[in-house]
């Protein structure tokens, strides 16, 4: 069987995969096949060296590369693969955390708290110590609680030198202690209760470093200083220590992915050996060539010479366009070309450096009537009804969590108002109890204890009503399934009927948590505990959808991982990449560095770089400066276009070619029958005062025509035609 599987590798993965020593770093360039050398050097071990599945851990970093490699390996080993232990750092820290709760200071029905969850928590801190949000906003007191986690660094042993670190300070207690309560972690706990239980636990340890004989990682350039720790941990008792990685691809340093782990790894295992992975099977020569001479500016690195073996193919294009708008016009009908031309739209991607640079992309894309597909927009696990029914499970599961409960116990309205509410909580802390304690006592009719009698009629009325539906479920969960679980608490509250309001809004929410009950049933035989950590550690690539034939909107960030036919690089300009942020700091322009590598090389056969020549700032126009990356790549492998270079094209915005309705814009039609336009998307004019424009659309409204321009000096205008004295030129 190994030697099957073998003869299918080239030079470098078979050194790879057929590695004797014990501690392995594989640099795997893009496109080199990591994921394959990955699962063959699993399959090795347990054909090879006759090692059983459940003595290898095998790490990753996203649940799609896990399910990615689980499915090549089923189909290599068959079954024994459900023996290993494989899943990201998170997933595979909860697990741990559940076997061995009763070292650390939650039980095993702990909660895990998504983002919205934290910052809702961070928020609820800053109002109790009095804090503005506006002086101190959460996105920012949280970046700094979650920086100290990584790094180990607890509440207590907070260092502090300013008054704002001291801020940080109080709400990261009170944080902890609002986490405490509600027996719940965030997704930083998991990895640093992980490795705190490695560390004051010796028996702990010494379990599972025994059990792993053989610790697999990929995507090592990303791990942070916790995930460091956890691994030597885990491979402390064997040292058998296997990484997958590449320096020029850390992009996360914003998260706390530390590349330099790389040069620790080699510095803490001496005795290590280096693979490196060169051959690459994504890319045409003339891609990894740019790529290349991008990331050879970057220091603190191991030199790679990328190799394709697919050929030369096309060179790159850039695009000069003469603003935002024509930017996201060009990219959009570009895109309408290729899709005419036969090219699979899922196969095409647009990557840009922040989330914010979507929207004028969305727009095009809607003005066309081109159907996209958005990573990193509102997450279908962050809808308010899911929501809503996650923190109903979540109550069931565990019913301390206090996010949960608020959310929830006025949703539908059932009449606890927010002094209702805040009444609970206090006689809870005045008493010594939780809150979940006084629902249960109501529910059960349990009157006599001396905390139910500080509420009047009417609250023990309401709050006794919640408080029997939330016994009957966790009676239910007891000995019914979970989809059962599920379909009872929909009746009880009434939720089709609260979101059937009569509008397409209402339909749609209700599909959602249609949707959510097929992934519970989904879950049926796994339960309520596995279904909770799936919905808490799933990420934005995770909900990309597989089958939607449809051009891919994304950041740099989020591409990692992915690959294309095609892919657009948006908003090549000083500022925007390189992010403006980068300039005075050599690490932070190297990870934008790193990122525009990243970006550049998901491309398999064609890349186009687009920029602006000018950009809208608060309704000025501003000239821009080219992204000093593009001076990095060879003048031989980029073909340049764009109007600021004399080059006509038209422009998307003018007739939309693409059409999945017939009947959209009939009425447009109709009234240009009317009336012939004058001007025509692509023509050159010039106007009195502003000059030289080109025509991007133009738009008959009765006996006058609408004509949308893009001028050198001004930039965008939309002109009434009887007024504008717009001379024709070509």
């Amino acid at each position: 069987m190994a030697a099957d599987f073998l003869r299918q590798l080239n030079p470098q993965q078979h050194n790879a995969v057929t590695a004797r020593e014990r501690q392995v770093l594989v640099l795997a360039g893009p496109g080199s096949g990591k994921t394959r050398v990955l699962t063959q050097r699993i399959a090795y071990l347990m054909y090879e060296n006759r090692v059983p599945p459940s003595n290898i851990l095998a790490v990753t970093f996203t649940n799609k590369a896990a399910r990615e490699m689980r499915g090549r390996l089923e189909r290599m080993v068959g079954s024994a693969v459900h023996a290993l232990w494989m899943g990201t750092f998170h997933g595979i820290c909860a697990r741990i955390l559940r076997q061995e709760a009763q070292y650390l200071p939650f039980d095993k029905n702990y909660v895990i708290m998504d983002a919205d969850d934290q910052r809702a928590i961070i928020k609820r801190a800053l109002k109790d110590l009095n804090l503005d949000p506006k002086l101190h906003p959460p996105a920012a007191v949280h970046n700094a609680i979650s920086n100290a986690k990584n790094k180990l660094i607890s509440a207590e042993g907070f260092q502090t030198r300013t008054y704002r670190e001291e801020v940080a300070k109080r709400v990261y207690e009170k944080y902890e202690r609002s986490l405490r309560n509600s027996n719940a972690v965030d997704f930083d706990d998991l990895l640093r209760f992980a490795v705190e239980l490695m560390e004051r636990e010796p028996e702990v340890r010494a379990y599972y470093s025994h059990q792993f004989t053989y610790v697999l990682v990929d995507e090592f350039q990303d791990t942070n200083l916790a995930q460091y720790d956890l691994l030597k941990h885990l491979a402390s008792q064997h040292h058998n220590l296997y990484v997958v990685g590449d320096e020029d691809q850390s992009i996360y340093r914003w998260r706390g992915a530390d590349y330099r782990n790389i040069l620790r790894f080699e510095k803490d295992f001496p005795q290590s050996k280096k693979y490196l992975l060169e051959q690459n099977y994504r890319s045409t020569q003339n891609i990894l060539d740019a790529a290349q001479a991008v990331i050879n500016q970057n220091h603190s690195r191991t030199p790679k010479s990328l190799v394709s073996n697919r050929g030369k193919g096309v060179r790159l294009t850039l695009q000069d366009a003469a603003d935002e708008h024509a930017e996201a016009a060009y990219v959009v009908h570009n895109i309408a070309d290729r899709m005419e031309n036969g090219e699979n739209g899922g196969n095409i991607a647009v990557m840009y450096r922040t989330n914010a640079q979507s929207r004028l992309f969305e727009e095009a894309f809607l003005r066309s009537g081109m159907p996209y597909r958005l990573v990193g927009a509102q997450r279908f696990y962050g809808r308010r009804e899911v929501k809503d029914l996650i923190a109903y499970l979540r109550l069931v599961h565990n019913p301390f969590d206090m996010i949960s409960l608020r959310r929830v116990i006025n949703t539908p309205t059932r009449g606890i108002g927010s002094k209702t509410i805040a009444e609970l909580e206090s006689t809870a802390v005045r008493n010594g109890v939780h809150p979940a304690d006084i629902l249960s006592a109501l529910g059960k009719g349990d009157h006599e204890k001396p905390f139910t009698s500080s509420f009047n009629g009417r609250a023990k009325n309401v709050l006794g009503i919640f408080g029997s539906l939330l016994n009957g479920w966790s009676d239910l969960s007891a000995d019914h399934s979970l989809p059962d679980v599920f379909d009872r608490i929909i009746a009880d509250i009434g939720y089709q009927e609260y979101l059937h309001d009569g509008t397409e809004v209402g339909e749609s929410r209700w599909e959602n948590v249609l949707e959510l009950r097929q992934l519970a049933f989904d879950f049926d035989q796994q339960g309520l505990t596995a279904f909770l950590e799936n919905v808490a550690l799933v990420s934005d690539q995770d909900t990309l959808p597989e089958t939607l034939e449809a051009p891919t909107l994304l950041t740099l960030h989020a591409a990692k991982g992915l690959e294309f036919s095609t892919v657009y690089i948006v908003g090549l300009d000083d500022g925007i990449l390189p992010h403006n942020r980068s300039f005075d700091e050599q690490e932070e322009m190297e990870e934008e560095r790193r990122l525009f590598y990243v970006g550049i090389t998901r491309a398999k056969n064609s890349l186009i770089f687009v920029r602006a020549g000018q950009r809208s700032n608060y309704g000025r126009y501003e000239y821009t400066m080219p992204s000093r990356f593009l001076e990095d790549i060879p003048e031989d492998l980029i073909r340049q276009e764009g109007v600021r270079l004399g080059v006509h094209r038209v422009n998307p915005l003018s007739q939309p070619r693409w059409q999945p309705n017939l009947h959209t814009g009939l009425e447009e039609k109709k009234s240009e029958q009317k009336k012939k336009a004058a001007y025509q998307a692509g023509m050159r004019v010039v106007h009195p005062t502003w000059g030289d424009g080109l025509v991007i659309e133009t738009r008959v409204l009765g006996d006058d025509e609408t004509v949308t321009v893009i001028f050198e000096s001004v930039g965008l205008k939309k002109l009434a035609a009887s007024l504008a004295k717009l001379e024709i030129v070509s």
